[in-house]
């Protein structure tokens, strides 16, 4: 149990000022900050200080990435700076654009929540004081979560067990040997309180405050308590007073007959005056609780407001996105609406309690799913993010351009102020003229088929299979038409393949593994445009790639560090220059094989280094999904499909694309 890996729940505020700015990486970023930790003690006596994150922190230095909801495959960032102070552990962390998903809500504000796990080491648990201090922990990771935070960034430890007792079985185990645990004392001794204050770091000052709301707090249960016990008591004496009156009323009237009415009235007056003073001494009791609870209820309330929160996963009210999911794949297949699918109906029994229902879906949970399901396909691709992506309005769309203007003329002394009409004083003539390209946008669809006797239980099951398959499709065909190219004949995507014309010093035999120096001749095939390493990405495949590994100078990710992971596929670098393996690159040819079509066969490319900047993809639409009844073949058809265009800006310094081909 003492591995067990605890997250902490805290709020975060955007650094408005940031908005918008660019990193060493030139992708638009937002910094985020905010207490992941602070060192008030909750309620059930669990106490973070300050003093532990100095050590606990620096196994997280080595890679401060920063994830999305826990997910080690979804990192969205970096964490840049941090501080620990009295207060408790202090985190800056930068968000990339790149996390598309995530960048735009925490920039809409939507995402407001840090989340970090971590792993107690040691601690020491005072059973008699119901005090936890933790001593030393282990950072294990910091997320972006949608789970909403305590205001005071103060987190219930006992929350992150199934059970009270779980809980108490795992303090126990940091219960020191002696009968009294170390650092937990009761601050009572023969000492001056005030040398020991002005002797205490504020770590201990803290300390001391928080165990003494603590005590208040068991003080005013106590009285609460007592007042109870009294109350019960009053009753009890009020009882036992009203069976004497009952008791002294039947020897009244038995005494009135031999001694008269005055005899029964002092009875009746004693009795009377009895009560009246048990009630006395109850409201009393009363208004002595009454006045301790306020004098404490801000002291109570602000320990209830402190209150640790430790949450596993997204509590809402409403259905999960998952549910969401399935009830509208489901409705699209069967071409019903949410609510007349048994999955939509039982989504409204379920939540009807929860003020959603019973008009429980609605139009967002479309354009919720369109969007998510797009996201996963974008996350898939290796090539497509690479370059600047722009929007579509229509199918064709006209970009200008600032062609290369030459060079200017050195002009000499002799020629100035001359007057001749060939005018030499001003330089060599030159013509300024915009240029324009298409960017034309194209079709990308795949589609499902299911028989018309699959039940609703049925396709449920095959859902998630169905939507898997679907994206991997089109991200596939995606990387692989910028790459080699789509359709035949005139081709809707030229891929990058195809806009390299030589083979020039950018061939290799099928039998020699292609090295570094290979990539190199690659980019240096790029002319001017490979002169920044930075604007130059390798795309190599499979084969290739095990080349390198065996290539003692290639750098892996583990020798160039983590800077670059938010980029899919990237297996390492050459010359500060990324390296990307894709699998939609064909694999090396037999040698009997080996294609020798020359710059036009796209079988036998094994790698590429491409100017990124001069090339552009245009988005058109989103992910859509159509579904449709094939009456004759008694099956519906699910479509879907999405719009994009691929091309190059410029060719005045080259095409800005060099091409590895095998040969025989």
């Amino acid at each position: 149990m003492k591995n067990k890996v605890l997250r902490f729940n805290s709020a975060f505020t955007v650094d408005e000022k940031s908005l918008p700015t660019t990193g060493d990486s030139g992708i638009e970023s937002i910094f985020i900050e905010g207490y992941a930790s602070t060192v008030d003690m909750d309620r059930t006596g669990d106490v973070v200080p300050a003093s532990v994150w100095e050590k606990g922190i620096q196994n997280y230095l080595k890679n401060p990435v920063v994830l999305a909801q826990h997910d080690h495959d979804d990192p969205i960032g970096r964490m840049t700076d941090y501080r620990v102070d009295g207060k408790g552990l202090w985190v800056k962390a930068r968000i990339s654009s790149a996390a598309e998903e995530c960048y735009g809500l925490i920039k809409d504000k939507v995402l407001t929540a840090f989340s970090i796990g971590f792993r107690i080491i040691d601690a020491e648990y005072n059973s008699a004081a119901e005090v936890f201090v933790i001593k030393e922990l282990e950072l294990i990771e910091i997320s972006v979560v949608s789970i909403p935070a305590n205001q005071n960034t103060i987190f219930d430890l006992s929350k992150a067990f199934d059970n009270v007792d779980d809980y108490k079985k795992f303090k126990q185990q940091f219960v020191p040997k002696s009968n009294s645990a170390k650092g937990l004392e009761s601050f009572k001794n023969t000492e001056s309180t005030t040398k020991k204050e002005l002797e205490m770091t504020p770590e201990e000052i803290q300390k001391m405050l928080a165990d003494a709301a603590t005590k208040a707090a068991e003080e005013a249960t106590q009285k609460m308590l007592a007042a109870q016990a009294a109350e019960k008591a009053a009753q009890e004496a009020k009882q036992k007073a009203d069976a004497d009156f009952e008791e002294r009323v039947k020897t009244a009237v038995q005494a009135q007959i031999s001694v008269g009415e005055s005899g029964t009235e002092r009875l009746l007056a004693e009795v009377t005056k009895r009560i009246e003073d048990q009630a006395a001494e109850s409201k009393s009791v009363l208004a002595d609780l009454q006045a301790t609870l306020k004098e404490k209820s801000e002291e109570i309330t602000r320990i209830h407001a402190s209150k640790m929160q430790f949450v596993e996963g997204n509590a809402s009210a409403g259905p999960s996105y998952q549910e969401k999911e399935y009830a509208y794949l489901l409705s699209n297949i069967t071409q019903k609406s949410i609510t007349d699918t048994k999955f939509g109906q039982a989504l409204v029994e379920k939540y009807a309690g929860s003020g959603q229902g019973p008009h429980l879906p609605n139009a967002t949970w479309e354009q919720e799913v369109s969007f998510n399901m797009e996201n996963e396909i974008r996350r898939k691709l290796v090539v497509a993010p690479q370059f600047r992506q722009i929007g579509m309005q229509t199918n064709v769309m006209k970009i200008p351009l600032n062609p290369e203007a030459g060079t200017a003329t050195w002009v000499q002394n002799s020629e100035f102020g001359d007057n001749s009409t060939d005018f030499k004083s001003a330089g060599a003539q030159a013509t300024h003229a915009l240029k324009e390209i298409t960017l034309s946008s194209y079709k990308v669809a795949t589609r499902e088929y299911m028989a018309f006797e699959e039940e609703e239980d049925a396709l449920l099951l095959i859902l998630p299979f169905v939507k898997d398959a679907m994206i991997r499709r089109i991200a596939r065909s995606m990387d692989k038409a910028l790459l080699l190219g789509a359709g035949s004949g005139t081709d809707p995507v030229k891929g990058l393949a195809k806009y390299y014309d030589s083979v020039a010093a950018t061939s290799n035999a099928v039998a020699t593994k292609v090295t570094v120096e290979k990539l190199r001749a690659l980019r240096a095939a790029l002319g001017s445009l490979g002169l920044d390493p930075s604007e130059v990405t390798y795309f190599v495949n499979n084969d290739v790639y095990y080349n390198l590994l065996d290539d003692e100078k290639f750098q892996t990710m583990n020798q160039v560090g983590p800077q670059a992971t938010l980029l899919t596929g990237q297996i390492g670098q050459i010359g500060n220059s990324p390296v990307l393996v894709s699998g939609e690159l064909p694999a090396m040819p037999s040698s009997a094989n080996a294609v020798s079509a020359g710059v036009t066969g796209l079988t036998n490319v094994g790698a590429m280094a491409v100017y990124t900047p001069n090339f552009v993809i245009g988005n058109q639409r989103g992910l859509r999904l159509d579904t449709q009844d094939l009456v004759e073949q008694q099956r519906r058809v699910m479509v879907s499909s999405m719009r994009m265009g691929f091309t190059q800006l410029s060719t005045n310094l080259g095409q800005g694309v060099a091409v590895l081909r095998y040969t025989s």
